[in-house]
């Protein structure tokens, strides 16, 4: 019999630990299998004392329910009438023959006991247990005491949003009557969509303040332009803060120096969230700490994600989804924890959520890598690491109430199951959990509900034909950089937001907006030598093929930058221009699919991702289409 990954990992554990978690998996497994229609025996509550004490703690219990079929739903654990019973019956008879073995005396699958806490090192310092044996000493002290100032210093940071008159400052600054009413009426259209929809207002209002904060309030730094040509500059090092610059956290103080000029502008680093509702710019160090105030000044719960790898943004409470959702103001992104790790290849090692109340290890939610996550966490002991934020909770909870800290633990408890929760995400998808509801997905911009004419395939997109279009005999899509939403012309002029949602597959690519020069356009991610995008065309479902196909993309390049524009249909590829010019294939008569491809290369030095860009345009320039296909079709 092959044992199972799980129960491999659960044979880890001490004899007498692995013999009473095993009894209590089997009790789970077994009551399913002989109740199979009592939905009381599929689900697993996850504050219930008997799962939160002794399942949560030992590392593989929870495994073994994840690959039995069981799937994480917000408060509870279910096993899905969808799951396989075959799977389940496969990993209750390993853990039988396992737990048999050792009652017979019988030599364990992993003969070496290990410590039967899954919080460490799987993971670690999420728990707000206590460690029960002393933490390790960390590799170097000099290195414990190095992560204990990143700890201690913005753990005491997060408390200055919770200043009442710096709360008062902000909400001046926010058009909350604005993003409210938007809110609300996103959330009527959700519910109009979704019957079952249980979001809450703040959800909708968490949404609207990203979308605000990136497009009206906050404005990106690379460089400033020079403070008397206003030509570019470029950041030559630093330059010593003075007693203002100080005043407001502003240590460090970049030269961004003009070649025509020989003049020197200042650009202070503030790291304070007050002055920064003055500056209203900055990069993401900035953009996290004001949102973070932003999203507290309006009493949602939010608290301050600091990234090792150098990058931060922030997290809020969602009440009516019962988690954390991520938010990245600098991207306008909501709850799609997965992209830094799979969107934009960061090798993470340490993430820390700080708020108010606690401190918490929330690594795992950004990976799906945790085996290479854990090869990389070498700074400081996991036990020490566990051992110290434990710490740093305890005092500042001591003064908060039994409620507030039974509150607290409950949610931990939930968060720990969603570490622990398998994410296997397909191409595209960032998201940190599937079975989010089909509201939340309309909210975000992810679909547009079911719809006949854009089916969603694990490789991406594909447009279809609609009835009109069909009847028609034509499909008109244009893309829009300036609003960064397609309009499908040839269907009542349909509207769909987000350069990427109508995307068949994408590599290493990203929108990017250029605030000082008012200029959008989409390139490589920085470091990556080639980027590809691509959008696929099939209309034989409706038993049509193509007549002719006429194409207008715009792309620019800069040095030795390259764009290479395709048209693929079937074993033939076509190169194209990317001028701005329409142009027409006849070569494509008869054909039923096609996929139109972009890939970016080239360039020179640091900014080489910079040199080639595909729709680059004004963010004045509002009418103008940066892409545009036009489809004229005929019956099979």
């Amino acid at each position: 019999m092959v044992v199972s990954p799980a129960v491999t990992t659960l044979s880890e554990n001490s004899n007498e630990v692995f013999l009473d978690v095993a009894k209590l998996l089997l009790t789970y497994a077994d009551n399913i299998l002989r109740n199979p229609n009592e939905e009381k025996y599929r689900s697993i509550r996850i504050g219930n004392p008997t799962f939160s004490t002794k399942l949560l703690p030992i590392k593989g219990a929870v495994e073994c329910l994840f690959e039995m079929g069981f799937e994480e739903a917000e408060t509870h654990l279910v096993f899905p009438s969808s799951a396989s019973v075959e799977q389940l019956k496969l990993v209750r008879e390993s853990l039988a023959a396992e737990r048999d073995q050792r009652l017979r005396g019988g030599p364990p699958v992993q003969s070496t006991p290990q410590a039967a806490v899954a919080l460490s090192p799987e993971c670690p310092a999420a728990s707000g247990q206590s460690v029960t044996s002393p933490p390790s000493q960390p590799p170097s002290l000099e290195s414990s005491m190095s992560f204990l100032v990143t700890l201690q210093s913005n753990f005491q940071h997060v408390m200055l949003y919770e200043n009442p008159e710096l709360q008062q400052k902000a909400q001046g600054c926010i058009p909350h009557q604005r993003l409210s009413s938007a809110a609300q009426q996103n959330l009527k259209k959700a519910k109009e969509a979704d019957s079952e929809c249980k979001l809450g207002m703040e959800d909708f209002l968490v949404l609207e303040l990203l979308r605000w904060f990136k497009q009206d309030f906050f404005s990106w730094v690379d460089c400033l332009p020079c403070s008397r040509c206003r030509g570019p500059t470029k950041n030559t090092g630093s330059l010593s803060p003075n007693t203002d610059d100080l005043r407001w956290g502003a240590q460090r103080v970049e030269n961004h120096f003009c070649q025509s000029c020989r003049l020197s502008t200042r650009f202070p680093r503030y790291n304070n969230a007050e002055k920064l509702l003055e500056t209203r710019r900055g990069r993401c160090g900035e953009w996290a700490n004001c949102f973070t105030l932003c999203c507290r000044a309006l009493d949602l719960e939010a608290r301050y994600i600091w990234d090792s790898t150098d990058h931060v943004w922030t997290e809020v409470y969602s009440t009516s989804q019962r988690r954390w959702l991520h938010c990245d103001s600098c991207e306008n992104v909501c709850d799609k924890p997965l992209l830094y790790e799979v969107g934009w290849g960061k090798k993470l090692a340490y993430i820390l959520a700080f708020s108010k109340d606690q401190v918490v290890d929330v690594t795992w939610r950004y990976s799906c890598k945790h085996p290479d996550i854990l090869s990389r966490r070498t700074r400081v002991q996991e036990a020490w690491l566990l051992h110290t934020i434990n710490g740093l909770n305890a005092s500042r909870q001591e003064l908060l109430s039994p409620d507030r800290k039974k509150e607290l633990t409950e949610r931990l408890l939930v968060e720990l199951v969603e570490f622990i929760s398998p994410k296997k995400p397909k191409p595209g998808e960032l998201g940190g959990r599937d079975s989010g509801s089909l509201a939340w997905r309309i909210a975000r911009g992810e679909t547009k509900g079911p719809d006949p004419g854009t089916s969603v395939q694990d490789a991406g997109y594909v447009f279809t034909l609609r009835d009109k279009e069909k009847s028609d005999r034509l499909l008109h899509v244009c893309y829009s950089a300036t609003k960064d939403q397609y309009c499908r012309v040839s269907s009542d002029s349909e509207v769909t937001p987000s350069w990427d949602q109508c995307v068949w597959r994408k590599e290493s690519v990203f929108r990017k907006v250029e605030s000082d020069w008012k200029m959008v356009y989409i390139a490589r991610t920085e470091g990556s030598s080639l980027g590809r995008i691509s959008w696929k065309f099939d209309f034989a479902p409706a038993g049509m093929t193509i007549k002719s196909v006429s194409i207008m993309a715009r792309s620019q390049t800069f040095h030795s930058g390259k764009v290479c524009w395709l048209l693929q249909a079937g074993n033939t590829t076509t190169e194209f221009s990317g001028d701005g010019r329409m142009q027409s294939f006849q070569t494509l008569d008869g054909s039923s699919e096609f996929i139109v491809v972009a890939e970016l290369s080239g360039g020179e030095g640091e900014t080489s991702w910079q040199h080639s860009q595909l729709f680059r345009q004004s963010l004045k320039d509002t009418e103008e289409s940066s892409f545009e296909i036009l489809i004229h079709l005929q019956d099979a």
